[in-house]
């Protein structure tokens, strides 16, 4: 099935491409609108909690399928060229390292904070 192993390649290719987004967060040469942008995205790829949970119906899915790959997009588009390849190159030997994806729990508690406040602003409302 050609579309399917087309699907599992570009999903490795994203696992790549955040992880080097990753490495290149915090390199001299990335500008610093690249790195606002790269924190945000990095931070909630890396996250264990999604900002809309994936038991929503549709919904729980756009963020996975179309905003993460979007932000993915744009800022491998705002970063210099050799910063990226050096970023790729770091990503390669962590996967063939097997490691695990790095954690971002601040994103976590932030997401959290997110819908605490949206339930406190709903009890306010129609209480």
């Amino acid at each position: 099935m050609p579309f399917l192993s087309t699907l599992r390649s570009r999903a490795a290719e994203l696992k790549r491409d955040i992880l080097a987004l990753w490495f290149c967060r915090n390199h001299p040469r990335t500008p610093w609108y690249a790195k606002a942008l790269v924190a945000a995205v990095v931070a909630y790829a890396f996250s264990p909690i999604d900002l809309i949970p994936d038991f929503i119906p549709v919904l729980g899915y756009v963020d996975d399928l179309i905003i993460v790959p979007a932000g993915i997009y744009l800022a491998l588009r705002l970063i210099p060229e050799d910063v990226l390849a050096e970023g790729r190159q770091k990503a390669d030997v962590w996967i063939a390292e097997r490691r695990d994806k790095p954690k971002n729990y601040v994103a976590a508690a932030v997401i959290i904070a997110i819908w605490l406040a949206a339930a406190w602003a709903l009890w306010l409302l129609f209480v």
